[in-house]
């Protein structure tokens, strides 16, 4: 009897195996498919035509995999026409608000005008740098040959800058509130037409701040008058 029952289990094990083999090498689709109103379980699947980058995370982080196309766009900073030209024509622009603001420490009888003055020079001054540099970084140079300035926006006139530079305390208050205000409108302009136009994200927001904070500086000279 033992004898039977072992040639019993062991015909059992052996049918059990086979049918392990066979399961195992059927391909996916020579499965049988699942019994009715029991879902399949999802396959994971990887598109054959969509490459993935692994994108590395923050510090702490794990590293992820992207779609390729979604790390496209760190190569270099896109720019345009009107972005260049901005930088172009601002630079020049913000010397002539230097030139006049120095003149101011000497001739201004306001202590108001004084303040605003120093005020422009310690904001002007440096931005005058970061927009060099930013054509450096591009290889551009800093002016085309035969381009002149001298049309721009708000910007006075050789003539004006020689009767600011004549001007002395009441007087050299009223000419500089009168040609700053002028000249900060034409910043303004400008940054307010490259918000629109412009392809560059540093530029962006670098014009949106002069747009914002010339503005108030224009409400500071105004309750001069």
């Amino acid at each position: 009897m033992t004898g039977r029952r072992g040639r019993i289990l062991l015909a059992v094990t052996a049918a059990v195996a086979v049918l392990l083999s066979i399961g195992l090498a059927l391909r996916p689709e020579d499965r049988p498919e699942p019994a009715a109103g029991r879902p399949a379980a999802p396959t994971p699947t990887l598109p054959t035509d969509a490459p993935a980058v692994i994108v590395p995370g923050r510090p702490g982080e794990p590293a992820v995999t992207r779609p390729a196309q979604q790390a496209r766009d760190a190569g270099p900073p896109r720019y345009n026409t009107p972005d260049v030209w901005f930088v172009r024509m601002m630079i020049p622009h913000h010397q002539q608000a230097l030139q006049m603001a120095e003149l101011a420490p000497e001739r201004a009888a306001s202590v108001q005008v004084k303040a605003i003055a120093a005020r422009i020079r310690g904001a002007q001054g440096p931005e005058i740098g970061l927009l060099r540099g930013w054509l450096d970084t591009r290889g551009l140079p800093a002016d085309e040959p035969g381009h002149d300035h001298g049309g721009m926006r708000g910007m006075p006139s050789p003539a004006a800058i020689r009767q600011l530079t004549d001007a002395r305390g009441t007087a050299f208050d009223r000419l500089f509130v009168q040609l700053m205000t002028a000249h900060h409108e034409g910043a303004v302009a400008m940054a307010t037409e490259l918000l629109s136009a412009g392809a560059d994200q540093q530029l962006n927001e670098f014009a949106n701040a002069v747009a914002t904070e010339q503005a108030v500086e224009i409400a500071r000279l105004r309750e001069l008058v």
